[in-house]
């Protein structure tokens, strides 16, 4: 009976110490309970962007929160002055990890901020192509002169027409 109180204790105070956003991030998800305990070596706010990552890959496995943990910067964890220790992990793969992940979340944040122009200018340009192969007389001339260039826009037209659907 006394493991049945302990897990009831642990279930209530699971979210204890974890970001309201990163506990919205996470509330509709299939998550490990053990999670959590890595969660609250972070500061709030990389509690949140970790979410973010475990989200846009779909992975919620304890493996990839403690991944994520070993390429945490020093400053990002609650208590930055104790070393982090994760087994199978020197501490020369942990500085790699920080500055590979540092440098993955840049690329992220900037693919990320043109995302929505680029499939805008896609579109755009995927209509244009499907208006000209409309044209009969574009599509004759293409068709005589570049048949591989205009198997090219039908492919695209085919390909953003499929996304559209």
């Amino acid at each position: 009976m006394a493991w049945f109180v302990t897990a009831l204790h642990s279930r209530r105070n699971m979210l204890d110490g974890i970001a309201a956003d990163a506990v919205e991030i996470l509330k509709d998800r299939s998550v490990n309970p053990q999670i959590f305990d890595t969660l609250r070596r972070m500061k709030d706010y990389r509690q949140v962007e970790t979410a973010e990552l475990m989200a846009s890959m779909n992975n919620f496995t304890l493996s990839y929160a403690k991944a994520i943990l070993a390429a945490t910067r020093q400053d990002d964890l609650v208590k930055p002055d104790r070393p982090k220790v994760i087994a199978g992990v020197t501490t020369e793969q942990m500085a790699r990890m920080e500055r590979e992940l540092e440098k993955l979340s840049q690329d992220y944040r900037g693919i990320e901020a043109t995302f929505g122009d680029d499939v805008l200018q896609l579109v755009l340009a995927s209509r244009y192509l499907g208006r000209l192969i409309d044209n009969g007389n574009v599509a004759a001339y293409l068709e005589s002169r570049h048949p591989d260039i205009v198997g090219e826009f039908r492919t695209i037209v085919a390909a953003t027409s499929l996304d559209a659907s």
